[in-house]
């Protein structure tokens, strides 16, 4: 879609009356709204205000750029107006303001509009172009100059585009603004702008209101000398983990490009620590693969398991049953707990789980059919298993239907992700669910359920020391993920035996390693010794992948150390009868799980004085 479909001549104030910027805003919005293109006048000068009050849209350069994207639009469009006097609209650069384009979008605007609005923006970086439209005469000689402006961009793009990107002198950055239509894009030009002045190569990313366009990829953050993130809003940022990185305001890219570039080039910023929770592979495109769809949901389900978990471990301090009405212990704090942490937050694990699986294959239309598909799990006994299947059938469904909407005309786009996704994504999902996956797996549930109820206390025995051990092979890796995952499903079907085991088998890695470097101390360096203090906090607080790095400086010796402490100290809850229904929390859990918190705190230590003992044992002193 060309600009001047938006901006028309019935749009255009070639000489604006206004002398204030509330005057300016008026007169905009009055052209628009006499041009047909607004459903409610009021509602769409409301939201235009309210971006005002995020930030002032008078750029600077005598530009000022008021927008909204809102529901009181009845159709896109473009208003300009012009003062040749100028007006104080609060501009960023303290200056005047003289050209003015009011971009009004709607809801339900498809992709191809706010591209065109967003390109708009970022023609007026362009001197010569701002010039042009001071010193036209007409509204028919401004919409000449627009329409020469968009063909001239797009013989350009065309020749950037068969350039590809060298790593001399590589320069990213990120550029993205609340309503993602217009500072995002002129920040992203006005660095491409100042860099091809340089001489400089330079990729911008730009997270604007149709999505991530220009993605940054893996190997070109790892190439890059420094990333510069001019943002408003919230950007990935654990990809830069390792790399200088710039942070500041959007409009900052707008104003200092070249101080954005310099600095960059210099490395002139703190290297970002990130929590490495991203994963750089993912940047290239759609993220792929049953493990990272699975850790999506299961990481964003974890809140409502770990509350709900810890809520109704509470409950049991006024009895094991005194949640229940029926029975003579009854307390109605512990059943207020009770309801909040099982009947509410257990209740939206499973639907949790299931949408954000289903996000993480199809994107943001997978999550609607995600959440029914999982609820319908929930609801019809098919639990954290049912949830599982939820999440990638409706993920999958999604990503099919993507593929057969592609057919559709241009201007159905704008009803795809308010209709057509969620109709048949929803519809699709829940009539498998309901008829061809709750039954067969409400039926194996059961049958699990009677398999762990039956076992006796060898075989329990057995099934700790085995999920103890899988928690220390890998530490945060599939293997420990897939012991902590089973141990949820456990939860979440009332059996509390099988976590217990998987968290002091997940805490033990880091305190033995920490120990270790306590009791041995010729047996590791100064630095690792420093290392173990922390690693003391890390692991009672459950996390495993603290002892990591000590398993990368010697794996031969500490992980089958690690895995044998584990796997002891999973055995001993077995043996112990200890349950927990919080699935993380380390210490601050202990004095919340069924049977003895001081024998759990046993079957912990005694795994870790293991790990300590064999790592300490079977490894040589740092001088040999």
């Amino acid at each position: 879609m060309r600009i001047t479909e938006l901006l028309q001549t019935n749009t255009v104030i070639v000489d604006l009356t206004a002398k204030t910027k509330a005057e300016v805003i008026d007169e905009l919005v009055e052209k628009l709204y006499t041009a047909g293109k607004l459903a409610d006048k009021e509602a769409y000068k409301e939201a235009i205000w309210a971006r005002e009050s995020q930030s002032t849209t008078g750029i600077g350069e005598g530009i000022a750029i008021p927008h909204a994207k809102t529901q009181a639009v009845k159709t896109p469009a473009i208003a300009f107006g012009r003062s040749k006097e100028g007006i104080d609209y609060e501009a960023l650069d303290g200056q005047p303001s003289h050209l003015f384009f009011m971009i009004a979008a709607s809801e339900g605007a498809n992709n191809t509009h706010l591209e065109t609005l967003s390109r708009l923006s970022g023609f007026l970086i362009d001197m010569e172009f701002r010039n042009k439209l001071l010193h036209a005469n007409t509204a028919e000689e401004i919409m000449k100059i627009v329409d020469e402006k968009e063909l001239s961009e797009q013989e350009e793009a065309a020749e950037e585009a068969e350039t590809s990107i060298s790593n001399q002198d590589l320069v990213l950055a990120v550029t993205g603004c609340p309503t993602g239509i217009a500072h995002t894009y002129m920040a992203a030009d006005a660095l491409k702008a100042k860099a091809k002045e340089m001489g400089v190569q330079i990729k911008v990313q730009t997270n604007g209101s149709t999505g991530v366009k220009n993605r940054l990829t893996a190997e070109e953050i790892d190439k890059a000398k420094a990333i510069i993130v001019a943002a408003d809003t919230k950007v990935d940022m654990d990809v830069f983990n390792g790399k200088h990185v710039i942070q500041v305001p959007v409009a900052q890219g707008i104003k200092d490009p070249q101080g954005l570039i310099e600095r960059a080039l210099k490395q002139d910023a703190p290297v970002y620590q990130g929590t490495g929770s991203a994963d750089k592979s993912a940047q290239g495109g759609e993220r792929k693969g049953f493990y990272k769809h699975l850790m999506n949901g299961v990481s964003n389900m974890l809140p409502f398991v770990v509350g709900g978990g810890i809520l109704i471990a509470l409950s049991f301090i006024f009895g094991i049953h005194a949640a229940d009405p029926k029975s003579p212990d009854f307390n109605p704090i512990a059943a207020a707990l009770s309801t909040i942490g099982s009947k509410t937050a257990f209740a939206l694990m499973v639907p949790v789980l299931a949408g954000f699986i289903a996000m993480s294959i199809a994107d943001r239309p997978g999550f609607a059919p995600g959440m029914v598909g999982g609820l319908l799990a929930a609801n019809g006994g098919a639990g954290f298993l049912g949830g599982l299947i939820a999440g990638f059938l409706a993920g999958y469904l999604v990503l099919g239907l993507k593929r057969v909407f592609e057919r559709l005309p241009q201007s159905l786009e704008g009803i795809k992700p308010v209709l057509l996704y969620p109709l048949f994504g929803i519809l699709l999902t829940g009539l498998i669910m309901l008829y061809i996956v709750i039954e067969p797996v409400q039926a194996l549930n059961r049958l699990l359920e009677d398999w762990l109820g039956g076992m006796g206390t060898g075989n329990l025995v057995l099934l700790g020391l085995i999920l103890g051990g899988m928690m220390a092979v890998d530490m945060g890796g599939p293997i420990n993920k897939a012991a902590f995952t089973f141990g949820i499903a456990m939860i979440d079907a009332g059996n509390f035996a099988p976590h217990a085991a998987i968290m002091a088998g997940g805490m033990v890695p880091p305190l033995g390693l920490a120990l270790a470097t306590t009791l041995f101390k010729r047996k590791f360096t100064k630095q690792e010794r420093e290392t173990g203090k922390t690693t003391y906090i890390m692991g009672a607080t459950f996390i495993t992948e603290g002892a990591i790095p000590f398993a990368a400086a010697d794996p031969g010796r500490v992980i089958p150390s690690a895995v044998v402490g584990s796997a002891v100290a999973g055995a001993l809850t077995m043996v112990f009868h200890i349950g927990l229904a919080a699935p993380h929390g380390g210490i601050f859990v202990i004095p919340f799980v069924t049977g003895s918190a001081l024998l759990y705190l046993l079957a912990i230590i005694i795994g870790s004085i293991v790990t300590a003992l064999m790592v300490g044992f079977w490894k040589k002193d740092v001088n040999d």
